[in-house]
C-alpha cells in the first residue's frame, strides 16, 4: 500500500516549485490562483527569494502547502491508499485526498501562519530538538520543570524529539537533558513555541476559520498528528485540525500505525526529503521516494 506524506515547516528552500511552474501550465494556474487569493506573488518569493524572505511564517507555510499540493494535483499518478501531513503538512495531505478544496486549504493555511505569527509576538518562546534521548526520559523532565511552559511538541523519529515552551523553560530543559545523556540539546531558529499551549491565541483563530469551511469526504483516511489513525469521518478531522497547534506531532507513531494498517511505500511529496530520512528511522524495511 502507498501512503504519500507532506513535509511541515522547515523543508522550504530557494527555487522551489519553479521548475514546475515553467514546465507544466496546470502548475502555472494553480501558482497564478495562488497569488491571486494571497494578494501577493508569492510564486516571485518562492522562485527566487532571499532565505530570510522565505523563514518569514506568513511566507513560508503556503510556500511548502503550494509546492506540495500542486506536485500532488499535476503527478499522473497520485493515488494514494492513506496520506499524512507532519504539522502544516497535515494541509496539504487534505487537500491531496480531496477533504479540503485547493483554494480552501490554502486561505486556511495562511490564516494559520498569521495567527501563529501574531501568538509568537504575544509570548516570546521556541523549540529545541533533543537528540539520543528516551521519549519517555524527555516527557519526564519537562513535567518536572517548574513555573515554565516546556513540552515535547514534535515526536520525529527514535531519538528526536522536539521540545516547545517559553524561552526560560526551554534554556532550562536543554541544560536538565544534556545531564540526563542527551547527545544534543539544540534550540531550533523557529520563531515561537509551535505544537505548545503558548499556540492557545492561534488555536481559537483557526478554530473559527476551520469552522466556517466546507469539508467533504476523503477520497482514503488521512492519518493525523493528533490522532495518529487512519481517519476519515470529517468531523472528527476537524476536531484534531483544531487541536493540533496545541497538541504534538505524534510523527513516530502515526508512521508505525501507517505500516501496521499494511503501508509498505512512502513517497514524499513536497521541498526536500526530511520526512523520507525520518520514516527510515522509524522502519528500516520501508521504502522511501519522493514525487
Amino acid at each position: 500500500m502507498k501512503a504519500y506524506v507532506f513535509p511541515g515547516q522547515g523543508a522550504q528552500f530557494s527555487g522551489m516549485g519553479k521548475d514546475l511552474y515553467e514546465n507544466n501550465e496546470a502548475a502555472k494556474a494553480l501558482f497564478e490562483q495562488a497569488n491571486e487569493i494571497l494578494g501577493f506573488r508569492i510564486s516571485d518569493i518562492m522562485f527566487g527569494g532571499s532565505d530570510d524572505e522565505l523563514k518569514q511564517t506568513k511566507v513560508t507555510q503556503p510556500a511548502i502547502f503550494l509546492h506540495s499540493v500542486i506536485l500532488a494535483k499535476t503527478s499522473p499518478d497520485f493515488n494514494p491508499d492513506m496520506v499524512a501531513g507532519h504539522s502544516l503538512g497535515e494541509f496539504s495531505a487534505l487537500v491531496a485526498n480531496g477533504t479540503l478544496a485547493f483554494e480552501d486549504g490554502l486561505k486556511l493555511v495562511y490564516q494559520r501562519a498569521l495567527a501563529m505569527q501574531e501568538a509568537c509576538e504575544i509570548n516570546p518562546s521556541g523549540m529545541a530538538a533533543i537528540l539520543g534521548l528516551e521519549d519517555e526520559k524527555v516527557e519526564e523532565i519537562c513535567a518536572a520543570i517548574e513555573g515554565e511552559t516546556v513540552v515535547p511538541a514534535n515526536y520525529n523519529c527514535p531519538g528526536q524529539l522536539v521540545i516547545s515552551g517559553s524561552n526560560k523553560g526551554i534554556e532550562i530543559a536543554c541544560e536538565k537533558m544534556k545531564e540526563a545523556g542527551a547527545k544534543r540539546a539544540l534550540p531550533l531558529p523557529v520563531g515561537g513555541a509551535f505544537h505548545s499551549p503558548l499556540m492557545e491565541p492561534a488555536r481559537e483563530k483557526l478554530q473559527k476559520a476551520i469552522e466556517s469551511t466546507v469539508f467533504h469526504s476523503p477520497s482514503c483516511p488521512v492519518y493525523q498528528n493528533v490522532s495518529t489513525t487512519g481517519v476519515s469521518e470529517v468531523e472528527e478531522i476537524k476536531k484534531n485540525l483544531i487541536s493540533q497547534l496545541t497538541a504534538p506531532v505524534k510523527w513516530t507513531q502515526s508512521v508505525q500505525q501507517m505500516v501496521a494498517d499494511g503501508a509498505t511505500e512512502f513517497i514524499e511529496c513536497g521541498p526536500g526529503k526530511v520526512l523520507q530520512g525520518l520514516v527510515k528511522k522509524i522502519h528500516r524495511e520501508a521504502e522511501v521516494s519522493s514525487i
